[in-house]
């Protein structure tokens, strides 16, 4: 086998695996979700997931992970006392940019 077959392999892999996933909760599962602890764990499974995805990105997008760190710690409180995305990006951004110079 060559490099190309190999690589289809490895997408329909994972396009079945991907498909299982979404698809088994809705066959296995027939009726409604009353559980209030099982509920509450399935609503916050994509905010953990995307926390779990985002966070090393944004700690090593920066020539130090300080920066990154000090940036995480800019946004979240600026996402906490104003939800505007383009203030947060703002000041994580500034936050990344003074940390730097402060660090050089």
């Amino acid at each position: 086998m060559n490099l190309q077959h190999n690589t289809y392999i490895y997408f329909a892999v994972a396009a079945l695996t991907i498909y299982a996933i979404r698809a088994l909760p809705l066959t296995l599962i027939k009726k409604e979700i009353t559980n209030t602890f099982i509920r509450s764990f399935l609503y916050y499974v994509p905010y953990v997931t995307l926390a779990v995805m985002a966070f090393p990105a944004i700690v090593t997008a920066t020539s130090s992970p300080v920066s990154g760190i000090v940036a995480f710690a800019v946004a979240l409180i600026a996402a906490w006392f104003d939800g505007n995305l383009v203030k947060v990006a703002a000041a994580a951004c500034a936050a990344v940019y003074l940390t730097e110079l402060l660090i050089l």
